[in-house]
């Protein structure tokens, strides 16, 4: 229900109108229930929204506001700001129904959240000047039907509206409005009329302060406008001392928003916010963190098409709220893809719009990096190859010769992992760095530095198109790389090393101890020769689905984590391709021709050496012929000893009269000491089975028949495909690539371990002389050759 006001014994201000209706009794009287009823009624509604419904600690002391995003989570009174614009539809006349019912929507999920929330709303004018040029056409229809019969009405002339008389007539149907909508999710309402003489009367402030309160108290949304039907034309430079005067909407929610000591001041207009530029001009950047002191490096343009503001009193208004303890985000209403979530995105932390804060970060802005990365990686990849391997020669050598202080480092990181209980112990084991693992990271960069030396700018065709017009297709680096992983400091200096041979810039997302050190170490051997910005770690509180949405300034994101991250980032990337795998569902298959000596020393490898890796053995699949046979018994017995839990898919828990605990997906990656058996017919069977139920990783056949084996290797559609071998074997460094970013699972450009061949694109270069195509026509002098050319000699020490 929705109230038109509330209380009237509390205001008696001329600039106030309320209204008490029956339904307002009704709805007031509910929120009176007791508290375990209250409860009920706002569980009963929390399924209606399509929006996610959050719970967060909404408890906060007021007086300092937020100093980054994802504190904006536990904003408990919240100020949402309507611009013209917002609430309009483009002509100006009427009102933008659909953008209006998704704000109000998004209003009642967060009210319903238990947040205090209210909305400073502009369109009083707009809807009154629809409903007064209805009514002027109207009458004057009739009376020229009267008069001069139908075939004048076209010529009809609608006067120029008076803005309070269209704001008097479209004061009560605007409410109307929001009262149709809110009553959709059982939420009542109050409207609240303002003028600046409002704000200059000690008792009127008193009043509505004490009006606003009463209305929060009992879950009631205010809903407040300026009184345009009596609201004098504001004065230049009438700002108080300390005091910002209400000439607009935008000084009124700002000054409210103090008033009422908000938490978040959230302004609506159709910009995406504060941009460097005129917004829409080619090097127009739109600012995510505003600074006071900032305003010197903004040029403020034009107000917008309605609406008394522009942006210039938008961001006075944002820094005298950001003053009094408020936060403030400026952010675009009126974008049809992001309009539907643009609030609740807002207070959930995420990346929208123009956030205003007090804090400025010691270190540069994600942004700031991703642009130093950019830069970083074309000096990188301008350098000679011979320069490029001696920075991965000089990373390898401080990998051992700091080995004391990175093992120090990553101790830290263990023992703050263990205290909070945050990982598993497959992912500590991931977390964990050795002696040993570092020898092998040292050894495994030299190999990336050796192979490294004709990777970028290598010619892979050569074509005569014509007489003196010759072309080539040359590697490239493919740009900048964001690469996010959780546990897995070893994937700092592979990745490091592999971005340096293929000269692309990166960008690296995790924070530890471990990180930080192995990063000054990237940094210092990049500082030989001058490239430190190149390699960049994000220690900022940028969330990751934040970070997926940079595609200017990020070109490829490799996810190195769970397949958890990797779904989340798949899901969360905005226009820029991920390599990578979901998952690491790895099958042995166990052929009736199988070599007994080789069998149990195949799977015991393939799960046991290392079972939280990708590429571990999750799914064996035995042929039936060999079930109740020496071999089968000898296989359960190895997995008992090395106590792997042993799950029975369908066909095998049939076999058996006491089956293990029977498999509850057959597409699950356990990560641990598990695996699931199942019994398959033939090889095709087998084919089968995989590629329903695999992931497309890495797959094995053991058998000593090869025609069988061959079938399998042909047939099997995954990234790796071995026979006689563990699947342990599918990582970059065992395949001489020195080291990977990743296994990838998708079938373009890179499939399998991706080295520095995965990191590469091409380009194309055509060298002529006064070639153009019309010499090529039929009458042309010219004629295409295409001929192949051979390619140089590559350089192989």
């Amino acid at each position: 229900m929705l109230c038109r006001a509330a209380l009237s014994l509390h205001v008696r201000s001329p600039g106030w109108c309320f209204v008490l209706s029956p339904h307002a009794i009704a709805a007031i009287s509910r929120l009176y229930l007791p508290r375990h009823k209250q409860r009920l009624r706002n569980e009963s509604i929390r399924c209606w929204s399509n929006i996610p419904f959050i719970t967060v600690p909404l408890s906060r002391a007021h007086g300092k506001s937020f100093a980054h995003r994802s504190e904006l989570k536990h904003a408990k009174r919240i100020v949402v700001k309507l611009g013209s614009a917002v609430v309009t539809r483009g002509d100006e006349c009427g009102l933008a129904l659909g953008r209006l019912a998704s704000i109000v929507e998004q209003v009642s999920v967060l009210q319903n959240q238990g947040r205090e929330m209210m909305i400073v709303t502009s369109g009083a004018v707009a809807f009154g000047k629809q409903r007064l040029r209805h009514e002027i056409l109207l009458s004057q229809s009739v009376r020229q039907a009267l008069h001069s019969g139908q075939s004048q009405l076209k010529d009809m002339a609608i006067p120029v509206l008076e803005a309070r008389a269209c704001a008097a007539a479209g004061q009560s149907g605007l409410m109307a409005l929001y009262e149709a909508m809110f009553t959709q999710y059982s939420i009542c309402a109050a409207q609240i009329l303002v003028t600046n003489l409002d704000f200059h009367d000690e008792q009127k402030r008193r009043n509505l302060n004490g009006t606003l309160h009463e209305l929060l108290r009992m879950n009631i949304v205010p809903i407040i406008n300026t009184n345009d039907a009596v609201v004098p034309p504001p004065e230049p430079n009438s700002d108080l001392q300390g005091v910002i005067s209400v000439k607009d909407n935008d000084s009124l929610a700002a000054r409210l928003a103090v008033e009422m000591k908000t938490d978040l001041l959230i302004v609506l207009s159709d910009v995406e916010g504060l941009f460097d530029s005129p917004p829409g001009s080619d090097d127009a950047k739109l600012i995510d963190i505003f600074y006071p002191g900032d305003q010197q490096s903004v040029t403020f343009g034009t107000k917008s098409r309605v609406g008394m503001g522009g942006m210039e009193a938008k961001v006075k208004a944002a820094l005298w709220a950001l003053q009094g303890g408020t936060s403030v985000v400026i952010a675009n209403g009126t974008h049809p893809k992001i309009s539907g979530h643009v609030i609740t995105d807002i207070v959930e932390g995420k990346k929208v719009g123009t956030f205003f804060s007090e804090v400025k970060p010691a270190g540069p802005t994600v942004e700031q990096q991703g642009e130093m990365a950019r830069a970083g990686g074309r000096t990188l990849a301008a350098l000679q190859p011979e320069q490029r391997a001696e920075i991965i020669y000089r990373l390898a050598d401080l990998l051992t010769d700091q080995r004391e202080e990175i093992l120090l480092a990553n101790k830290k990181d263990l023992e703050d992992a263990e205290n909070k209980g945050r990982l598993a112990l497959p992912l500590l084991k991931r977390l964990s760095l050795s002696t040993s693992k570092l020898n092998s990271l040292a050894i495994g960069l030299r190999q990336i530095a050796a192979s490294s030396q004709d990777s970028v700018g290598r010619v892979i065709r050569r074509t005569r198109v014509a007489k003196d017009l010759d072309l080539e297709q040359v590697t490239v680096p493919i740009g900048v790389l964001l690469v996010i992983f959780e546990s897995r400091p070893d994937c700092l200096p592979q990745v490091s090393a592999l971005a340096i041979a293929s000269g692309n810039g990166l960008l690296l997302k995790e924070a530890a101890h471990s990180n930080q050190i192995l990063l000054h170490l990237t940094q210092e051997a990049l500082s030989i020769h001058g490239v430190k910005d190149a390699v960049q770690l994000v220690n900022t509180r940028e969330e990751v689905e934040d970070l997926c949405r940079l595609d200017k300034l990020i070109d490829l994101i490799i996810p190195r984590g769970s397949s958890q991250l990797v779904r989340n980032i798949q899901k969360a990337a905005k226009g820029i391709p991920v390599m990578g795998h979901s998952e690491g569902i790895c099958h042995v298959y166990v052929d009736t021709d199988a070599s007994v000596e080789k069998v149990t020393r195949i799977i015991r490898d393939s799960k046991c050496e290392y079972p939280a890796a990708c590429n571990a053995l999750e799914t064996l699949l035995i042929h039936r012929d060999l079930l109740r046979t020496p071999l089968f018994d000898q296989i359960i017995d190895m997995l008992r000893v090395e106590q792997v839990k042993i799950h029975a898919g369908p066909k095998f828990a049939s076999y058996l009269t006491f089956s293990p605990s029977e498999v509850k997906s057959l597409r699950t990656e356990y990560g641990d000491l598990e695996c699931c058996i199942e019994v398959v017919d033939s090889v095709e069977e087998a084919v089968e089975h995989i590629h329903k139920y695999g992931s497309s990783h890495t797959d094995v056949i053991i058998t000593e028949n090869e025609k069988t084996a061959e079938f399998f290797l042909q047939h099997v559609d995954s990234a790796c495909v071995f026979w006689n071998a563990s699947t342990r074997f599918s990582d970059g460094y065992r395949f001489g690539l020195g080291a990977e970013v990743g296994i990838s699972t998708s079938r373009i450009h890179a499939r399998g371990p991706v080295g520095i061949e995965g990191l590469l694109t091409t380009k194309w270069l055509l060298r002529g002389d006064n070639h153009v195509v019309s010499d090529f026509s039929e009458h042309g002098s010219m004629k295409y050759l295409h001929e192949s050319l051979p390619l140089p000699q590559r350089n192989t020490n």
